[in-house]
């Protein structure tokens, strides 16, 4: 008998869904999907979005289906290096993904069909550039019909990129709280009075927010049914939309590490020295991916992703995954991905049952886990004791390159200076001690001129 497990995240659409079946991905098409799914390969626009880097792309495969009774088709997509999350999407990967959005809708149009839905979970990072991956999104549009996506779209999209950009960049956190869309009456509500005088932003928002608190969904989508839109109606929506997102900045460079390169306690020669250790290390571990925790840019994560390794560059800041973002675009750095995660608080499992999103932890384990100038943040800024770090990563991991960084460094005094220092056990020694329990040394060499000590560690066998 073939065994294959259903993903659990994937019930909402009665179109199709994702099976995993010896480690691969597939997608099972529906017979309620098959007309809209044939005129969409048919028709050329697959292709077209595929051309334009827009949709990931998939072969359809003869496997027997998950569930043959209700199949169609199955299909197997192009492989993610690693999926990604809204609430972990820097302000310029949010803005892409929008636009992205709408220039699929739009495309969409053009062939007479339309996005039934416009979730941010729906898009992904695929060689830093946003991807729909749900192929079964498509629907074929009606004459006189509204976008039924828009609603969603503001929820997801327009909301979250209009808090980041008018109030604080971290707003897009609250898409953890709201994951089905943040509403439009908490966003109207912490704009700015400002916003309520620029047209687009009211008529999308706070206008579309009193709609919402006035009739209910489906009430509202009746309405604007029954006032039958053109289809250049929908397209000057879309247009309008597009308009107003490319216009939105996020300006504040006062972040915690979005400039370490230019403030950090190396010399130029210990700099070039640690660099030349990592590289080291890396080579020595042979990874197949490398996550690097507290990347910052992504300096030290583009020693493994030049190599062709997958790697994911994760730092709380802000500002420094934005940089990073963008200097791999500009690189064309396609194998180094960069997400926003706090680890002291980590994106945890969402959703119905606790399944639909899935937590950093079970979208483990690497095979190669760096951890630089971050242990005595862990350690000194959150008081962690260094067990229970070496415990976390040992969970995810074979591999692991770690920086001790003592007390006399400048970075630990400055992490001291404002609190009193009640880490007794904050030593090399017990460092070393608390991690022999989960690693093995493999290497361990000093950072010339500076106190800092680099490790090459390997996960004891069970």
């Amino acid at each position: 008998m073939i065994s294959s497990s259903k993903d659990k995240g994937s019930f909402r659409d009665p179109s199709g869904f994702i099976f995993s079946r010896d480690g691969i991905l597939y997608r099972q098409i529906n017979n309620s999907f098959k007309n809209d799914y044939t005129y969409l390969m048919n028709s050329g626009l697959y292709q077209d979005l595929v051309n334009n880097n827009l949709i990931i792309p998939h072969e359809e495969v003869e496997i027997e289906p998950h569930s043959a009774e209700s199949s169609y088709k199955v299909i197997k997509p192009e492989k993610l290096a690693f999926i990604t999350y809204p609430y972990e999407w820097c302000f310029s990967q949010y803005k892409r993904a929008a636009l992205a959005t709408l220039e699929i809708q739009k495309t969409a149009l053009s062939y007479d069909m339309t996005l039934k839905d416009a979730s941010t979970y729906n898009i992904q990072f695929q060689d830093n550039n946003p991807l729909l991956i749900d192929t079964l999104s498509f629907e074929g549009y009606e004459q006189g019909r509204p976008w039924d996506g828009y609603h969603q779209f503001c929820k997801h999209f327009l909301a979250p990129l209009l808090l980041m950009s008018y109030c604080d960049v971290r707003l897009n956190s609250l898409m953890r709280v709201f994951i089905d869309g943040l509403p439009l009456d908490i966003a109207s509500s912490l704009l700015p009075k400002k916003t309520k005088y620029n047209l687009s932003i009211a008529a999308h928002i706070h206008i579309h927010a009193k709609a919402q608190k006035r009739y209910t969904g489906e009430e509202i989508n009746r309405k604007a049914i029954s006032q039958r839109v053109r289809k250049e109606g929908v397209i000057s929506l879309i247009d309008s939309l597009g308009h107003l997102i490319k216009k939105l900045t996020w300006g504040s460079e006062e972040t915690s590490w979005g400039d370490y390169l230019s403030f950090h306690n190396y010399s130029d020669s210990a700099y070039k020295l640690k660099k030349a250790l990592v590289q080291e290390f890396i080579e020595h571990a042979n990874p197949g991916v490398v996550w690097d925790f507290g990347a910052n840019t992504g300096e030290f994560s583009r020693l493994s992703s030049k190599k062709g390794i997958t790697t994911v560059a994760f730092d709380i800041d802000h500002g420094a995954v934005e940089q990073g973002y963008l200097q791999s675009i500009k690189e064309g750095d396609n194998h180094i991905h960069h997400s926003i995660i706090d680890l002291f608080n980590p994106s945890p499992c969402l959703g119905w049952n606790n399944s639909e999103r899935k937590s950093l932890i079970k979208r483990g384990p690497t095979d190669l886990l760096m951890a630089l100038a971050l242990v005595h943040h862990l350690a000194i800024g959150n008081n962690l004791p260094f067990e229970l770090i070496g415990d976390f990563f040992s969970s995810l991991t074979n591999w692991l390159i770690i920086e001790f960084v003592p007390k006399e460094d400048s970075q630990v005094k400055k992490l001291l200076s404002s609190r009193r220092d009640i880490f007794e056990n904050y030593t090399q020694a017990q460092f070393e001690g608390a991690f022999s329990n989960y690693f093995s040394i493999v290497k361990k060499e000093p950072v010339k001129d500076t106190t800092r000590t680099l490790y090459l560690m390997k996960k004891l066998e069970a």
